[in-house]
């Protein structure tokens, strides 16, 4: 891979002016990547400090030089987004003023072929964006049973011919192991109609997230740093959240609903039994998106959604 690791942040503006940053506040950016949220972050911190966690080393890395003119603010963790409780308690810090997630995968990821998340580049099957995980897109592709593939690419890649896909995969692999992106590729070239092939939509790309996914569990880890991100904040505190599939906003989504609910005890009760009171109000009810002059700069920035809710 190159020694720059360039990731175009994308909402900016929007998640720096979401987050309402204060001076002496503590902030985390859970998916620090390249550290273009993260820069603009520490700029605005006098006395407080930021806390950069990501799974992917490399960004780690390239992160660690990009902030180095505020290091005395900043503190890198190589860890999981999801693991954000455990992360917070080995630091001894028992609440944040702001948490930042922006869970697409990075630019440089997608980019650099060698790590076997682009259906564009020719690579051997990884896609894992911690290479120091056991599990691999070789491993899910060539092991897993017939039915799992076939739920993974109908569920997190919303693939319609996934029986189909999932099907040539099995019977390609019994020839001999599918080994590399583009072999990949090809077998699901072969299994979907000639229309769908026409489609201006590349052929392999929800196969592809869904496999991701899998390899990474990226939906359990938006579950579970949902569950424990919010009781973390300081009250005024926020949490902001980029999404780019709809699988990742409908649990954000519903996370930052429920966390904004009082009672749930059934109407005919004559008084609240269940004692649950709202955590979070939300600050957006509707999803921030890009902005034409941002899509005309990042195109990939078109599925991105931000969510913000504030902790009472």
């Amino acid at each position: 891979m190159s020694s720059e690791f360039h990731h175009v942040s994308v909402l900016l503006w929007e998640c720096i002016d979401g987050l309402n940053i204060k001076p002496d506040g503590i902030y985390v950016d859970g998916t620090l990547g390249g550290a273009g949220h993260s820069s603009e972050i520490v700029k605005r911190l006098t006395t407080g400090r930021h806390i950069g966690i990501d799974r992917d080393p490399i960004a780690l890395k390239a992160a660690g030089k990009r902030l180095e003119p505020w290091a005395d603010r900043v503190t890198l963790v190589h860890s999981n987004f999801c693991e954000i409780e455990q992360v917070l308690n080995d630091l001894n810090i028992e609440g944040v003023d702001g948490i930042l997630l922006d869970l697409g995968v990075s630019s440089p990821q997608l980019d650099d072929g060698a790590r076997g998340f682009s259906y564009m580049v020719d690579a051997p099957l990884d896609m894992r964006m911690n290479n120091e995980d056991a599990l691999t897109a070789f491993t899910v592709v060539n092991t897993w049973s017939c039915e799992e593939l076939k739920h993974i690419l109908f569920e997190y890649g919303e693939e319609r011919y996934a029986p189909k896909i999932a099907a040539a995969i099995c019977s390609r692999r019994e020839e001999s192991p599918i080994r590399t992106t583009l072999e990949l590729v090809d077998v699901i070239r072969s299994a979907m109609p000639a229309a769908a092939l026409r489609e201006k939509q590349h052929p392999a790309k929800r196969s592809f997230q869904a496999i991701r996914i899998a390899v990474n569990d990226e939906l359990g880890s938006v579950e579970k740093v949902m569950r424990d991100a919010i009781p973390k904040l300081n009250k005024g505190g926020r949490l902001a959240v980029i999404t780019f599939h709809s699988l990742e906003d409908r649990i954000v989504k519903n996370a930052m609903v429920n966390a904004s609910k009082g009672c749930t005890c059934p109407p005919s009760f004559p008084v609240c039994v269940c004692g649950k009171k709202p955590q979070v109000k939300l600050i957006t009810r509707k999803p921030i998106v890009s902005g034409e002059e941002e899509l005309e700069i990042n195109p990939r920035a078109r599925s991105a959604k931000l969510r913000i809710c504030e902790k009472l």
